[in-house]
């Protein structure tokens, strides 16, 4: 068994449920935030993409380090092995956990 943790982080994000893997997670620094380093993403080991992992790949590329707010999260899981990180419409996922409202400017 290895050694490093590896955690299973879900949350909401603009309408999506977003899944990723990460080496470290803490409460970090900024109150009412998660703090989520050392992303884990599947190695380029086949010729099919996922262009669900590729959006994710895109979104967090560059990024060492990401704070997440705590009304965000759904689910912090430490698991066994990473899986494939994912992103998924929030209406889709059979969920019935709805996000906390944010604030909308209209026009």
């Amino acid at each position: 068994m290895s050694d490093k943790q590896i955690f299973k982080v879900i949350f909401h994000n603009q309408g999506e449920v977003f899944e990723i893997y990460a080496q470290n997670v803490d409460h970090g620094i900024m109150f009412g935030f998660i703090e989520v380093e050392k992303l884990i993403f599947g190695e380029k080991t086949s010729v099919v993409v996922d262009p669900s992992e590729e959006k994710l790949k895109t979104e967090f590329e560059g990024v060492e380090r990401t704070y997440i707010p705590m009304h965000s999260i759904i689910r912090i899981d430490e698991v066994i092995k990473e899986g494939i990180p994912k992103v998924t419409e929030a209406s889709k996922n059979g969920s019935n956990v709805m996000p906390f409202p944010v604030y909308t400017k209209s026009d």
